[in-house]
């Protein structure tokens, strides 16, 4: 005869230890490998109720694998219990999404109320129980976002027949070139081997020849497919995806041969030049298509580069091992190219010399104005009306003298990120040949009063940390012992070149008397820049404000 409610909720709250196949309550705190178990279970909300130890349940979530040695063994969790509540909230009846994200809910702590069932109805719920599967178990709570994309096809022909491939790309990078057949093959090997783990869809067999949108939506489908498998750390590291995502260098050497395509890209004038390359051409190669192109003169082209848009509207310039033609088809399809080309330089005096090229000024003329009506460049109130005056005069010089010492001009923003050296909320780092801000923000981005400031005589060491995703740097300030600070940002391996550029920039300047960097003034001058070498040589005080003293170490 099935419990009572009252027996049940008795059971449930650990108050009756009367038999070890009773309702027990169970605390874990996460370790190096997660919690230590697995769950299994029907994917659809509700179902049949079924006897468990004489008290009639709804479908349960199952505990399918237990790690050897995982804080789930440690806590007395046996492979075969059900799962009756996750964090204090019940789950009878639940769908086994709904329980992994209760159970992901509690970050490094859970609570647990399980029940573990006899040999005899475990048969008839599922079937044999291994009682020895813990010791084959494997985690899948530890994920890392892996940029793995499929961003177009090429058709391959082998053996007298034609068959389309997938290019998959990892961190912009060529990998591999696979089949769908391979695709399936490798998706069958890993549910063969991680038995419990819910692989996403697969994107199904077509017995007929596949239209070009059917081709596109399967590429999107094996892409999204590959993203989620491969971000669980124990399936990127099995021999099956090893192999899968080998490297072939035959295959390399067709890819990166002679395939032609047509790349555009976008300017700050709102223009774009279609420049023709090779899919395998690197950014180097790319950039200097482009500016050859557009007839930027040598001595300019060294203050340009090529940038990606990316989706919160922020520029990432490209590295150099990166393949523009990847990037582009990713995202050609979601809007207009998102590549343009913006300058790279951060000291002034450089800007000046280039005021006799005029492909160079018409750039950073527009990306200025661009600047400015995303308040990257901050105009003081008293200066609006005279910069709308000379942006309508069309006098490009005078407009670009008139703003360089303006605050953002020549710096890099970065979005809003987490830092150790605050605590309670995100920061927002600022780049400059003056000096490395933080500044405090809230949770959107807003810029608060708080704010650190680090010269460039302060910042010893620097460095990208690869797998924490993390840009770190080292200060030291007079009288005190050096310390760290690390910045998670998705744009660490950016923040480390604007870094190693703003060194490389001041390593060009022969400093004056009174130890400042040359740069230029002209603030709110009218008159035209005739000499652009005189004007690289005059000191401002209006630039030197842009300097913020340095605060006292300590929490944002």
């Amino acid at each position: 005869m099935a419990d009572s409610d009252s027996d049940r909720e008795n059971h449930q709250n650990g108050t009756t230890q009367e038999s070890p196949y009773e309702p027990r309550r169970v605390s874990l705190r996460k370790g190096d490998r997660g919690f230590g178990f697995n769950v299994r279970g029907q994917v659809s909300e509700g179902g049949q109720l079924k006897s468990i130890n004489g008290v009639l349940y709804p479908p349960l979530q199952m505990i399918s694998a237990v790690l050897e040695g995982g804080p789930a063994e440690e806590a007395g969790i046996m492979v075969g219990d059900r799962i009756l509540e996750v964090n204090k909230v019940a789950v009878e009846g639940a769908d086994h999404k709904r329980v992994v994200e209760l159970i992901r809910e509690g970050n490094d702590s859970l609570e647990l109320v399980i029940i573990s069932v006899t040999p005899s109805e475990a048969r008839k719920l599922d079937g044999p129980v291994d009682s020895t599967s813990h010791t084959d178990a494997h985690d899948y709570s530890e994920r890392r976002p892996i940029a793995v994309t499929i961003p177009d096809t090429r058709l391959e022909e082998a053996d007298g027949q034609k068959f389309m491939v997938y290019n998959i790309y990892i961190a912009g990078k060529y990998v591999c070139a696979r089949r769908y057949r391979e695709f399936a093959l490798v998706h069958a090997e890993l549910k063969k081997q991680f038995k419990d783990f819910p692989f996403p869809k697969f994107p199904g067999k077509w017995p007929f020849q596949l239209s070009d949108q059917q081709l596109d939506s399967r590429r999107r489908g094996l892409e999204a497919y590959l993203e989620e498998v491969i971000s669980i750390k124990v399936i990127s590291q099995s021999d099956a995806m090893h192999d899968f995502l080998k490297s072939d260098k035959k295959e390399e050497k067709q890819l990166t041969g002679t395939v032609n395509a047509e790349l555009r890209i976008n300017l700050p004038d709102r223009t774009m030049v279609l420049v023709n390359i090779q899919r395998s051409h690197k950014t180097q190669k790319v950039y200097e298509t482009v500016i050859k192109k557009i007839g930027l003169s040598d001595f300019s082209a060294t203050f340009f580069a090529l940038f990606e848009v990316k989706d919160d509207g922020f520029e990432r310039k490209l590295e150099d091992t990166e393949f523009p033609h990847s990037i582009y088809v990713k995202t050609y399809k979601q809007s207009d190219s998102r590549l343009v080309l913006r300058k790279w330089i951060f000291t002034l005096t450089k800007e000046v010399e280039m005021n006799e090229d005029e492909v160079a000024v018409n750039i950073l003329y527009w990306q200025a104005v661009e600047d400015i009506r995303k308040s990257r460049i901050k105009i003081p109130d008293d200066q609006v009306s005279y910069v709308k005056e000379l942006q309508q005069s069309k006098n490009k010089i005078s407009f670009l003298d008139a703003i360089r010492n303006f605050d953002g001009y020549c710096s890099i923003r970065f979005p809003h990120c987490m830092c150790d050296a605050r605590k309670d909320g995100p920061v927002l780092l600022t780049v400059s040949l003056t000096n490395v801000k933080l500044k405090a923000c809230t949770d959107d981005g807003t810029p608060l009063e708080q704010e650190h400031t680090f010269t460039w005589e302060e910042i010893i060491n620097w460095d990208a940390d690869e797998e924490g995703m993390q840009f770190t740097f080292e200060f030291q300030r007079a009288g005190k012992k050096s310390r760290h600070v690390r910045v998670n940002s998705p744009y660490y391996r950016y923040m480390q070149e604007c870094i190693d550029r703003v060194k490389t920039e001041i390593g060009w300047f022969s400093k004056d008397g009174t130890n400042n960097l040359i740069l230029p003034s002209n603030v709110g001058s009218t008159t035209k820049v005739s000499d652009s070498t005189a004007t690289a040589k005059t000191i401002t005080k209006k630039m030197k404000d842009r300097i913020t003293p340095s605060i006292d170490d300590g929490d944002l």
